[in-house]
């Protein structure tokens, strides 16, 4: 189940285990090296989310309860998610200053923790970094992929990726278990090998979180990125149209679209890493 208040990690993770102009396609090549270009793929994300732990940004979630967008913050090595307006207004004078309140108690209580209290918080940080890592791990194994096109997605030239179960793959963790339950297509782009642009699909229910949530059949996820640094791209886009069964018993249904922008260094990885090993 997808949770509202989850961090940027777990999102690009989440489409990582499940298209712009997409005009001018062209058939694929037989020069084409699939297994390269997917190997060279999860390079690039790997690198990618090094780097994203330590970056702060601006993120806008809108659902069936409306629009609330946040900026997220780095306080001392990790995130905290402060509320900037609602439905795409400012915030009353009254939210606005329990807001103020709110980050200044956060700055307070992390400026007095102890070591080991500070230990324990980076490393629930980077957390939602390793799942998306193990999983990452598994993407060449766990699908079949082939090339479909190449396409034009504005400046840029794209393979584009058509990725089905593999019948032989054996999931190492329940984690992995939802790959063998998805289907995806990939736009990577062919001079980075960053990934541009996923669609994923359910086509069986899979369970996530442990075993107290169930994905439907016909659920959709879609992710798009782009270049925020040299040799480093982030998500700008995520949406998920979802069916889920709560503990197996009460349907969920989840209908939720995610931007991402403003995205600026806020940390360093000898700030995080020197308490999270």
């Amino acid at each position: 189940m997808v949770r509202s208040q989850v961090h940027l990690p777990s999102i690009a993770g989440a489409c990582l285990i499940l298209a712009a102009s997409t005009s001018s396609a062209t058939p694929p090549t037989h020069s084409v090296d699939v297994d390269q270009v997917v190997q060279r793929w999860v390079q690039a994300t790997r690198a990618n989310l090094d780097l994203a732990i330590q970056y702060g940004y601006r993120e806008r979630i809108h659902d069936d309860d409306g629009t609330k967008t946040y900026d997220v913050i780095l306080i001392d090595g990790s995130p905290f998610k402060r509320l900037v307006s609602v439905d795409d207004r400012p915030l009353t004078h009254e939210l606005a200053r329990k807001e103020e309140q709110r980050f200044e108690r956060a700055k307070a209580e992390r400026a007095d923790e102890s070591p080991d209290e500070k230990a324990e918080r980076l490393a629930d940080y980077r957390k939602d970094f390793a799942r998306a890592h193990r999983i990452l791990e598994q993407m060449p194994r766990a699908f079949q992929y082939t090339l479909q096109s190449t396409q034009k997605i504005g400046a840029r030239k794209a393979y584009v990726l058509h990725a089905v179960p593999r019948k032989s793959y054996d999931p190492p963790s329940i984690a992995a278990e939802v790959l063998t339950g998805m289907q995806g297509q990939f736009w990577i782009d062919t001079k980075s090998y960053q990934l541009i642009r996923a669609v994923a699909h359910v086509l069986k229910s899979v369970t996530i979180d442990g075993f107290l949530a169930t994905v439907q059949p016909g659920t959709e996820f879609e992710l798009e990125q782009k270049a925020i640094a040299p040799g480093l791209w982030l998500p700008t886009h995520f949406q998920i149209r979802s069916h889920s069964r709560i503990l197996f018993f009460f349907p969920h249904h989840i209908d939720q679209d995610r931007t991402f922008s403003n995205y600026r260094r806020e940390s360093s990885p000898a700030n995080i890493n020197r308490h999270a090993s």
